[in-house]
Formats: structure tokens, C-alpha cells, sequence
């Protein structure tokens, strides 16, 4: 009798692993793992190797491969990076786009594919096509500095302004932000705004240029911090360094410690890191089901000056 009991245990467990075996076989488990494609405008700035290296970091705590293509400011290499994307079958794209209007094309054709398109930090000129867009608050952010811009100033002296790519709405919203105040006074007057395509070298080519014509300035405005810096060698070079104050934005480490050393006046802190997590954990969600999300998720701006710059310094 117990002989038979033990052959009949036998029996269940060769059966119920031959069942599992053979369902295992014909069923085979849904991969959970997805490919996500972080495609960022520029590598060559350090903000945005801090956006694109925190989307891969994210999207691979949440058990997801990641690869960063960067388009080096060029719709067309874009472009590519998009049909490579679909073509090799990633699921998602973490998308930092090179132009307003230019970028909208390859959104569209991802969404035709059936890719979810998250934008970081610059936005495009059309709803609906991105699943969603994550952007910082530039208007805002140039609100408070050009606020702290009239107060450094006493509303009175001569200014350039230093803006970024043409065809990127980050440019336009932080020069309008920054104007909305700063027209106010009229004895501020800006004798030169030109591009310095958010490109330190490009930025000290212009603000030479500039210094030829217009040499009795005392501040400039810079749509982004790489930008800063490069007018703060012009003004160095030139021996202007401590006369003419400069203004830039994005929150560089590099600013921060030269706020703190006296040598910028004040920067816009965005933080890169929040958006490229925020854009990781809706592609997460979306390959859980998810659908529905906001057209624009705001991420606020902190005005940093010598004030308060000792809070932002990294230990």
C-alpha cells in the first residue's frame, strides 16, 4: 500500500512538471525588459550629458536597457537617430529635441510606429504628437532674473544680450521672460542681441565681436550658462571682467562656483536630473499600460546669486 502511495506521488510530480514543462514551451514569458532610445540634441555640454546620463541611469533602475544618440545640433542626424530607433525596435524615446518645428516630423513618425515620444527640458510646436513633454519653466526662470538683473544694474546702464539657438522655443522663453521685466526701465538699454547658438565658443566669438562696437557696456544676458562663460573669457581678454556683469541660465556647476567666486552675477538652477527621471518613469509606465498623460509637465527654476549660491554648491 505505501509502495503504491509513493508511486502515485511520483506519477503527480512527473506529470505536473511534463504540464509546466510543455506550457513553458508553448507559452513562452513576455520579455518585461524594453529598449528605451535617449536622443539628445548636444553632447557637447555638460548640462546635457547631466540630462541624457540620468535618463539612461533611470530608465535601468526600473529594469530597461537605455542608449544615448546625440544628434549634434543637426534635425537631419536626428532624423537618422529616429529611424534607427524604430527600425531596431525600441519601445520608448527620451527626447531632447534640436528644433521647435524641425523635431515635430520625427516625433510623428515614431507615433506612427507606435513609439511613445517623451520630450526633456525643449518642447515642440505641436499638441498631440508627443506622448508628453517635461519642460523647465524658462519663462519664469528669466522673470526672476531679470528682476535681480534691474536690482544689480539700479535700473540704469547699456546690455547685450547673449541668445540661444533660433528655432529652439527655450530661447524665446527665456528672452521673454527676461524682457517682460527689463523693458520696463527705460533707462536699461540693450545695444546688441545676437545668437550664440547655446555654444561657449560660438558665445566668446560674438561677444568679441561685439566688444568692437559697442566696448561701454555693463551687463550681459546669456540664454544659457555655456554661453556665460564663453562672454566672461571675452571679457576677460578684453579687461572687462570686473566692469560688465554677466547673467546666464541652466544652473551649471560651473557657474555655481563662479557665482560663488564673484565672477557671474546670477543663473537659473534647472534640474536635469528630475526631468530625465519624470521622462524614464512615464515610459515605465506607458510599457505598464499607462495612457494618459499631462501635454506639459512644468519643472520650476531657482534663481541662484551670491546670495544664496552657498546652498547649491556640491559637496
Amino acid at each position: 500500500m505505501i509502495s503504491n502511495v509513493k508511486n502515485f506521488g511520483l506519477f503527480l510530480i512527473f506529470i505536473s512538471t511534463f504540464i509546466l514543462f510543455h506550457a513553458c514551451k508553448q507559452k513562452p514569458r513576455q520579455r518585461d525588459t524594453k529598449k528605451i532610445a535617449v536622443v539628445i540634441s548636444t553632447l557637447n555640454n555638460p548640462w546635457f550629458m547631466v540630462l541624457a546620463e540620468s535618463a539612461v541611469k533611470e530608465a535601468e533602475s526600473l529594469g530597461h536597457e537605455a542608449k544615448i544618440f546625440d544628434s549634434q545640433n543637426s534635425t537631419a542626424l536626428e532624423a537618422d537617430h529616429f529611424e534607427n530607433a524604430i527600425v531596431s525596435g525600441y519601445d520608448a524615446i527620451l527626447f531632447n529635441p534640436t528644433d521647435s518645428d524641425g523635431s515635430i516630423s520625427n516625433i510623428q513618425q515614431a507615433k506612427i510606429a507606435g513609439i511613445p515620444v517623451f520630450c526633456m527640458d525643449r518642447e515642440v510646436n505641436a499638441k498631440g504628437v508627443a506622448t508628453s513633454q517635461i519642460l523647465s519653466d524658462s519663462y519664469s526662470g528669466c522673470v526672476a532674473i531679470g528682476k535681480h538683473f534691474v536690482k544689480s544694474l539700479d535700473k540704469k546702464g547699456r546690455y547685450v544680450e547673449i541668445i540661444g539657438m533660433v528655432g529652439d522655443n527655450n530661447t524665446w522663453n527665456r528672452s521673454s521672460g527676461f524682457h517682460s521685466v527689463v523693458d520696463n526701465y527705460p533707462d536699461l538699454i540693450m545695444v546688441a542681441q545676437q545668437s550664440g547658438e547655446f555654444d561657449r565658443n560660438k558665445s566668446m566669438e560674438v561677444m568679441e565681436s561685439i566688444l568692437q562696437a559697442q566696448p561701454d557696456i555693463d551687463a550681459v544676458f546669456c540664454g544659457n550658462d555655456p554661453m556665460a562663460m564663453g562672454a566672461y573669457q571675452a571679457l576677460v581678454a578684453a579687461g572687462l571682467e570686473d566692469k560688465v556683469k554677466v547673467f546666464g541660465f541652466d544652473g551649471a556647476s560651473e557657474v555655481i562656483t563662479s557665482i560663488q567666486d564673484g565672477k557671474i552675477q546670477a543663473t537659473g538652477m534647472q534640474f536635469p536630473e528630475l526631468m530625465a527621471k519624470t521622462a524614464a518613469a512615464f515610459a515605465d509606465q506607458y510599457f505598464r499600460g499607462e495612457r494618459e498623460f499631462p501635454e506639459k509637465t512644468p519643472v520650476s527654476v531657482e534663481l541662484v546669486t551670491e546670495e544664496n549660491v552657498r546652498f547649491y554648491i556640491e559637496n
